[in-house]
């Protein structure tokens, strides 16, 4: 997922990213402002992961999110 479509979907995946990343508060989601770059970052500083670890764990994540999630995504 590129950027722009991330940054289009956001608010749909704060509460997907919530479930998946608990130590994430809301105010740090809410201030990630749909950057799929940001929010590698704030994965990679929380956790204290590498940039390719953090980047891995979120494309896992989003390839792995629930279809009907994906549909409503997707949708215009």
């Amino acid at each position: 997922m590129n950027n722009e479509i991330f940054s289009g979907k956001w608010n749909q995946l704060k509460g997907e990213m919530k479930k998946q990343w608990g130590n994430l508060t809301d105010d740090e989601i809410d201030r990630l402002d749909g950057e799929k770059d940001v929010v590698i970052g704030k994965i990679q500083e929380k956790y204290g992961k590498s940039k390719e670890q953090a980047e891995s764990e979120f494309n896992r994540w989003y390839n792995g999110l629930d279809p009907s999630i994906k549909n409503r995504l997707n949708r215009k």
